[in-house]
């Protein structure tokens, strides 16, 4: 039995393709060292370019740090249940100390070759997409910035609980 595809299922996948290659050239462009994949195309993490997730309210509290002190750059969401957020950095070489840091607290550093999936690759949850796109950030920002913003965002909370109880 043959199985053929509506003419606008193509086009679908057609566009799909079309907007991953020219994601991936943007990427390439960057200067990032990246890979295409079935589903579309991941950041392969090196000394240059690494990545930080958090989740939860420590993303929410880490972004309005970084915003607050101009320091923002470019953030990928990932589709799920909880919150969660890539922000991308550099300088991870050379800061083995907040890397520690940041695992402590249950961030999650993709560093040495991790693959980090870049828009618009599809996940099982939904689309990776960009929250700040590196076109509108002015920096990709050094993880020792990023150790700050989460260290403020953890010092404030007991703060919070002495002041609400």
């Amino acid at each position: 039995m043959r199985t053929t595809f509506p003419t606008s299922v193509k086009a679908a996948a057609s566009v799909k393709a079309a907007a991953v290659a020219a994601s991936t050239q943007e990427y390439i462009q960057r200067g990032w060292t990246v890979a295409e994949t079935t589903n579309g195309v991941c950041l392969i993490t090196d000394e240059d370019v690494s990545g930080i997730e958090v989740t939860g309210e420590l993303a929410a509290a880490v972004r309005r740090y970084l915003r607050a002190n101009n320091l923002t750059g470019p953030i990928i969401e990932i589709p799920g249940a909880e919150r969660r957020e890539i922000h991308l950095v550099t300088g991870v070489r050379k800061a083995a100390m907040a890397i520690q840091a940041l695992r402590k607290v249950g961030a999650i550093v993709h560093t040495d070759g991790a693959g980090i999936p870049l828009p618009p690759t599809q996940l099982s949850a939904g689309e990776a997409c960009w929250s700040v796109a590196p076109s509108e950030a002015r920096w990709v920002p050094p993880v020792v910035a990023l150790g700050a913003a989460v260290r403020s965002a953890t010092r404030r909370k007991p703060a919070l609980a002495r002041i609400a109880s």
